[in-house]
């Protein structure tokens, strides 16, 4: 069983994935900004490559000149 129930309930509901608590959610916006909401914390951190823990697995950046905007709990603003 690899889906949780709201995983589940979502894919079978046929309803938009910002509906699963906990999942994250990127955002790219123009060519230089990606937010990353429900994160579980960077694992890598460097001007060309930011690798972030997310739920069912590992988001990573690639680019240059990256650099993380903000960081919250909740969410991450990377820009380069």
């Amino acid at each position: 069983m690899k889906n949780g129930f709201w995983e589940r309930a979502i894919m079978g509901a046929d309803l938009p994935g910002e509906a699963v608590p906990g999942l994250p959610l990127v955002e790219i916006i123009g060519e230089h900004r990606v937010i990353i909401e429900n994160h579980r914390g960077v694992i890598e951190y460097g001007c060309s490559e930011i690798c972030v823990k997310v739920k069912f697995g590992h988001l990573k950046i690639c680019g240059s000149g990256l650099m993380l905007s903000r960081m919250t709990k909740q969410q991450l603003v990377i820009s380069g």
